[in-house]
């Protein structure tokens, strides 16, 4: 249907008001424009009753108002306000069809002293809206930036840090520690969190995650900042000590020194920001052990073990560097560890021999016992790096007679002992088992070995579920230490749980 469209007084007017306001509140003239429309709508509707449709449109070229009323064309009416039949539509516009709305033009409103109030209500609301959203988009960006502000107010010791358009919160717990702001202050922090609430963006801060320290390293330094150098790992313990690990693929280029700056000015602007926190800048190594030793520096390590498949490495140090190694209240190692990735173990040389001797004697003692031989065969044994007597079962004739000593029908005879050990052992693990009314299920489980289902059913676990409702450290508990790694024991934990996921499914399923 065709209308006659009215032009309100001050139409011009209306268009400078909403680019004045856009401009003041950094948001776009269509959402101010947007407000005012629903403003006039909801005026509209105050007048002419809540239960029309009523609908408001400036124009955005003219800033001309067209108030209007409109009824949708349906085949059944269930409300005779806001619908009508296709053939009452069509005695006023045949083009009209099923699903069409007819529009009635409205004459102007004559604001009162009330809808003109509300209408601002409405507009204001809609502008702030409007304005917290841009808010939100525009610092959800910048994650991962450093943001400088003024310390607005502080309240139960968190900061509050006026940003310009937007206010930061500080918590104490993202706080380098003795470090105390008052108002007035200018701060800088690493921008980690970003959430659009009903009051308006809230931006999270934070001055003691690594991301801080990167930040500073980047800004200071215009090599990471280029990308020659990489930062690789960084470990902090705020306001006291930090390991930073860099590294770079330019042969040409010193990356700790670059990091250092000309007699420390590039670290020394870092640790101010910093509270005085004190920062070793170490060189990044693909090597696991390589990289450990230069993470322990100040302190000298003699040797390295690597566990890769429990990600965890024995450091031996002189018995002299045992307290520059460990740090004070460990820290050092702490960070270290932290920094790596890996679990560290730091022994002096005195404790590693200790340790080297009581597991020759404990190998020694089991080659005596299970293949009936004498000492100075068990140690040939051990030298060789046997630790199991299945190794020494399954191994070829011909690789344990090639030991330095031995001849073939030594290394035929020790065999043949070991394999007899083994299936004698096998009888009294498989009899106890019986004796201990183990669960087929359990006994059943891919992966258990004969010895630990022995030792759980000693210890009252003894079908599948019992196992399952088990953690991973209990479990470890429950066996001769440094029986199963930490992940081995999860995945025996897992598939023991492995048949309940199987029943919610196959419920689910008949439901």
């Amino acid at each position: 249907m065709t209308t006659e469209i009215y032009t309100g007084p001050g139409s011009r007017e209306l268009l400078l008001v909403a680019e004045t306001v856009a401009r003041e509140k950094a948001i776009e003239k269509d959402q101010v424009l947007e407000a005012m429309e629903e403003a006039i709508q909801k005026a509209g509707r105050s007048k002419y009753g809540y239960e029309h449709d009523i609908r408001a449109k400036i124009d955005r070229k003219t800033g001309e108002i067209t108030l209007m009323r409109c009824r949708e064309v349906v085949e059944d009416v269930e409300n005779s306000v806001t619908q009508m039949t296709l053939s009452e539509a069509q005695a006023i516009d045949p083009t009209l069809n099923v699903g069409d709305f007819l529009t009635e033009l409205l004459p102007p409103i004559d604001f009162g002293r009330v809808a003109a109030q509300t209408a601002k209500q409405v507009i204001f609301q809609k502008v702030r809206d409007a304005e917290r959203h841009r808010q939100y988009q525009e610092y959800k960006s910048r994650v991962g930036d450093i943001i400088s502000g003024i310390v607005k107010r502080i309240e139960f010791g968190n900061v509050f840090i006026e940003l310009g358009r937007a206010e930061a919160l500080l918590r104490r717990d993202e706080m380098i520690p003795r470090e105390n702001f008052r108002v007035g202050d200018r701060v800088r922090a690493f921008i980690f969190d970003v959430r659009e609430e009903p009051r308006g963006a809230q931006i999270f801060v934070s001055r003691t995650r690594p991301e801080f320290m990167a930040s500073l390293f980047t800004q200071e330094v215009p090599e990471i900042y280029d990308g020659v150098i990489t930062i690789k790992a960084i470990a902090r313990d705020p306001g006291s000590r930090a390991k930073i690990a860099v590294t770079t693929a330019d042969p040409s280029i010193d990356p700790v020194g670059s990091c250092v700056g000309m007699r420390g000015s590039r670290v020394q602007a870092v640790v101010s920001e910093l509270q005085g926190e004190k920062i070793d800048i170490i060189p990044w190594s693909a090597n696991p052990a390589t990289f450990v030793v230069n993470a322990l520096a100040p302190a000298e390590v003699v040797k390295v073990v690597l566990d890769e498949e429990n990600q965890r490495i024995d450091v031996v140090v002189a018995d002299e560097q045992l307290s520059l190694a460990i740090g004070r209240r460990g820290q050092n190692v702490r960070l270290a560890s932290m920094l790596t990735g890996w679990k560290i173990d730091i022994l002096t040389e005195t404790q590693e021999s200790d340790r080297r001797n009581e597991e020759v004697k404990l190998r020694s003692q089991l080659f005596v016992e299970a293949l009936d031989v004498d000492a100075m065969i068990a140690h040939l044994l051990i030298g060789e790096g046997f630790t199991k007597v299945e190794e020494v079962a399954y191994i070829t004739i011909d690789e344990l007679a090639a030991i330095d000593g031995f001849d073939r029908d030594l290394a035929e005879e020790l065999q043949t002992r070991a394999k007899n050990y083994l299936d004698t052992q096998e009888r009294h693990l498989t009899k106890r088992i019986k004796e201990l009314k183990v669960a087929a299920d359990l006994k059943s489980l891919h992966g258990l070995d004969l010895d630990i289902i022995v030792a759980l059913g000693e210890k009252g676990i003894k079908t599948l579920d019992d196992l399952g409702d088990l953690a991973g450290d209990e479990l470890l508990e429950l066996l001769p230490p440094g029986r199963l790694t930490e992940q081995r024991a999860q995945e025996i934990i897992m598939a023991a749980r492995a048949h309940w996921f199987e029943a919610d499914q196959d419920n689910s399923t008949e439901s």
